[in-house]
């Protein structure tokens, strides 16, 4: 059998660095494609923007943090594209007041000084433990700089206006994995938890000693739960 397409979809000021070792690793089981989501300003653009680039057949589907938003999308718009599924470091709810309000003070900071918002956003992307290891903090900032201000106002848009999913998450009928972290400040493993329950059948795995950024924290370990989610 050839092997599974999978179409990986980054979050927030990532790129296809943010899944390097999962390409890598998982080159037998599946031919990995990482989306290009920098272009819309809404989730519902940036979802059709991901099945644009998706493959023309069935293929699986894995969402980090704002990529789960738009997989979330895509399972509403073409459930019958997509045979597995994947949401690591994300949640179903719509976006709190409080968090709309931090957003928009980034995009503020972005206009002045862009590379200040990576700097801010770092240490609650990643354990202190990670923030402390140079290769990782670095991955995470070159992602930031090459994504870019313009994309980043963009995305910020699309994640302030989605809507609240938790009532499509029963529609979802593919076999559905969720990946939380221990150390996730952002999506921590009681919103992962709610996510995992209100879609019949899907396994929750929790990483220990993990931050919101776990393809990157841990990457064997993501890549270890996304080949057996594949087989």
């Amino acid at each position: 059998m050839p092997p599974t397409p999978l179409l990986l979809l980054p979050g927030l000021l990532e790129n296809a660095e943010a899944f390097a070792h999962q390409v890598a690793g998982l080159g037998d089981a599946a031919s990995c494609a990482v989306a290009d989501l920098t272009r819309g300003d809404t989730i519902t653009a940036l979802a059709g923007e991901a099945l644009a680039q998706a493959p023309a057949r069935e293929f699986a589907l894995a969402g980090h943090s704002m990529g789960g938003y738009v997989a979330l999308e895509v399972m509403r718009r073409a459930p019958d594209r997509v045979k597995r599924l994947a949401l690591l470091n994300t949640n179903a709810r719509p976006d709190t007041p409080e968090a709309t309000q931090n957003r928009r003070r980034l995009m503020e900071l972005a206009e002045t000084d862009f590379p200040a918002v990576g700097a801010q956003l770092l240490p609650r992307l990643v354990t202190p433990a990670h923030l402390a290891q140079a290769e990782i903090a670095g991955t995470v900032t070159r992602m930031a700089l090459a994504t870019g201000k313009e994309a980043f106002l963009r995305q910020e848009r699309a994640i302030i206006g989605r809507i609240d999913s938790r009532p499509h998450l029963a529609a979802i009928a593919c076999p559905t994995l969720v990946v939380a972290a221990r150390g996730d400040v952002l999506m921590p493993v009681e919103i992962l938890r709610e996510l995992a329950a209100g879609i019949p059948g899907a396994r929750l795995e929790v990483i220990e000693d993990c931050g919101h950024m776990a393809s990157i924290e841990r990457p064997a370990e993501v890549t270890r739960l996304l080949r057996a989610w594949l087989e």
